[in-house]
């Protein structure tokens, strides 16, 4: 009996249809030529049928092995990570119990996964790509209930190599200079729980589609859809929820569609558009994820993943799925919330000295709270936490003294963050509710030129304004040399005016209400472990929706910064910011006080200084003398602007924002 060999291809073979993978298998069979003989006796013809029909077996069983290894090739199901060979990197990791975890307890980290070996998304190297479909369990866990920065990603890329791509805003996908290019081959589905404005992010809770950069195609707030009726979801709940990613080869459309773990995959995607994916990936090409923290730690996590080329992805058992990790202390039992209370009060009864003690420690930590304060729970810290920070406030943790508090370093004890706590005074309630939400809403504030406000605590008599801490300090002490720290070049001061320039123009012009600052001043921008400067300290500040005008209030804010109409009308706007800045920018230029009451006469004043200076057209004798002969030929536009500042201050006519002066 002549031999019968079939070839089959891992990669190449295309999507299984019986009757042409039959067909396949028949035409790749060596045709063979049977010399003409004798006729077969009529006693040999059962054994010839019996033999026909033992080769029909075997080819048959041939084409049921070619399906199932083209089936197992197409497809995967991952319920839990247990024992799966996945390819990890940066903060990466599987938990015993099976929970893929892209990030750590640990804050500005980042993280991927990708199956171990690439993925074939074309049947043949010049064809289109392929329909296919993920399915895939995430959850996010953040330190603070409803606070965390940044987000994770799924992606499909060419290389498993991300070592160039930066945490925070860029997930761990991208960075700064690969943003956007073509050469990138990169398609992703952002989960994101930060907004950032050079992304065009719509808010801090949205779900998008990536194509070569993180300034997503189409976006939207997490959610999904019940017939017509649209249902939020979000993103940092602590729960665990499925999103299903579906392309389709013909029609090149991609949809996405999220919905909560038990809940079947909505008929309605969240999003859907028009675009081909054969532009974009090579082949082949890996499929995985990515993550990546911001200032406040938080784990993402990937329970279960499918995937399928040409069908549908394989359902992932949800009973088999691995349980989200908790960060804090675990609930207690009902039975302990019962016992606890008897035992402690035996205790007291017994223990009359102890109880003095404990009530002493209580008295403490104690805090003040009112119930219209529930609703900015998730950005109120407990004054225990922020009195083992700053270990008691001691003296060795002051970075700062100033005439609205005192300002500590410290160390939040469960995500190790380092923070700076502010302590104002607060004695009057009348306004503290309308303060508070405004200090809630500055905490939503996201621009790298500002210092994050993370939150605040309240005890009688006095306010607690948590912020993010910046190692190198305020820009004063650089400006003046405080603490034998070098003195800063022309470069670094200019950088540094333009980063204040941008973060202001944030406020006034690009967040969702304007944003008044009222305290711009050298001892208010902070310098971060990159020498960027940032503003901060937004106990001043104070916010009013676009197109109104802003309300009178007393003056506050610091003398020599304040505009002169400031003290007529009592009323703070965006134009008394940009007067502020110009004093700023004279001081940083000149590397004086705006008003030094141990000068001469003559120059107690900076800008009256500046102003005779610049009539007399000696303007560059009012310049830091440990800047002369450091101003380049690249820099003249700083400087250019400088010499129009005395005109500008001087005149009734000052640029309305912080654009016009650029």
């Amino acid at each position: 009996m002549p031999h019968c060999l079939v070839r089959i291809h891992h990669h190449d073979t295309p999507p299984y249809n019986p009757p042409r993978a039959y067909a396949a298998a028949a035409a790749t069979m060596p045709h063979h030529t049977v010399a003409p003989g004798p006729p077969l006796p009529i006693a040999d013809m059962p054994q010839l049928e019996h033999l026909n029909l033992s080769f029909l077996v075997a080819l048959i069983t041939l084409a049921l092995n070619l399906v199932t290894a083209i089936s197992e090739e197409q497809q995967f199901v991952f319920s839990g990570f247990s024992g799966r060979n996945l390819s990890l990197d940066g903060a990466a990791t599987v938990t015993p119990d099976g929970v893929l975890e892209l990030s750590n307890r640990t804050v500005h980290i980042k993280g991927h996964a990708f199956y171990p070996t690439p993925w074939k998304f074309r049947n043949s190297p010049n064809g289109t790509v392929q329909s296919f479909s993920i399915n895939f369990v995430f959850g996010m866990v953040p330190v603070y209930s409803d606070m965390c920065t940044d987000g994770m990603t799924f992606l499909i890329s060419p290389t498993k190599d991300l070592s160039g791509a930066q945490h925070s805003q860029y997930l761990g996908l991208l960075n700064k200079t690969t943003d956007g290019k073509a050469s990138n081959h990169i398609f992703a589905v952002e989960l994101d729980s930060s907004q950032n404005t050079e992304f065009q992010d719509i808010d801090d809770n949205h779900v998008g589609i990536d194509i070569n950069s993180l300034t997503s195609v189409q976006s939207q707030s997490a959610g999904f859809y019940t017939s017509d009726v649209f249902n939020n979801l979000s993103l940092v709940s602590r729960k665990a929820m499925q999103v299903w990613v579906d392309y389709d080869g013909e029609a090149t459309e991609i949809k996405v569609t999220i919905a909560p773990l038990k809940a079947r995959k909505p008929l309605r995607p969240l999003l859907s558009v028009t675009h081909d994916l054969s532009t974009v990936l090579r082949d082949p090409s890996y499929v995985g994820f990515s993550a990546s923290t911001g200032p406040i730690n938080s784990l993402y996590c990937v329970l279960g993943w499918s995937l399928g080329i040409n069908r549908p992805a394989p359902a992932i058992d949800i009973s088999k799925l691995p349980k989200l990790p908790r960060i804090g202390p675990k609930p207690q039992s009902t039975v302990l919330e019962i016992v606890l209370p008897i035992a402690t009060a035996t205790f007291i009864l017994l223990l009359g000295a102890t109880a003095v003690l404990v009530a002493r420690r209580r008295m403490r930590y104690a805090e003040l709270h009112e119930d219209w304060e529930a609703e900015f729970g998730p950005h109120r810290f407990s004054y225990k936490d922020l009195f083992h920070a700053t270990d008691g406030f001691k003296n060795r943790n002051l970075l700062g003294l100033g005439g609205f508090g005192k300002v500590y370093k410290g160390v939040l004890p469960v995500s190790k963050l380092q923070v700076a706590v502010k302590r104002v005074s607060h004695d009057s309630k009348q306004g503290i509710r309308e303060f508070i939400a405004e200090i809630v809403s500055i905490g939503r504030l996201r621009h790298r030129n500002l210092v994050p406000l993370l939150g605040y605590c309240r005890r009688k008599g006095e306010l607690l304004l948590v912020y993010e801490y910046m190692p190198n300090g305020s820009l004063d002490k650089h400006l003046y040399c405080e603490d034998d720290k070098p003195t800063l070049d022309w470069a670094h001061r200019f950088q540094i005016i333009k980063g204040v320039a941008s973060g202001l123009f944030y406020l006034h012009e690009r967040w969702q209400k304007v944003v008044i600052h009222r305290d711009i001043k050298a001892s208010n921008v902070l310098l971060d472990n990159e020498m960027n400067a940032r503003l901060g300290d937004f106990g001043l500040a104070r916010l009013y929706d676009h197109g109104t005008d802003p309300q009178t209030t007393h003056v506050v804010g610091t003398m020599g910064y304040l505009a002169p109409e400031l003290a007529r009308t009592g009323k703070a706007t965006p134009l008394t910011d940009v007067y502020a800045f110009g004093i700023f920018i004279l001081e940083v230029t000149c590397g004086k006080r705006p008003i030094d009451n141990y000068a001469e006469d003559n120059s107690q004043i900076l800008i009256d200084c500046v102003v005779e200076n610049w009539h007399r057209g000696s303007l560059t004798s009012t310049l830091d003398k440990r800047l002369l002969g450091d101003c380049d030929a690249d820099e003249n536009e700083g400087f250019e602007q400088y010499t129009s500042l005395p005109s500008i201050l001087s005149s009734s006519d000052m640029p309305s924002d912080i654009s016009s002066g650029r």
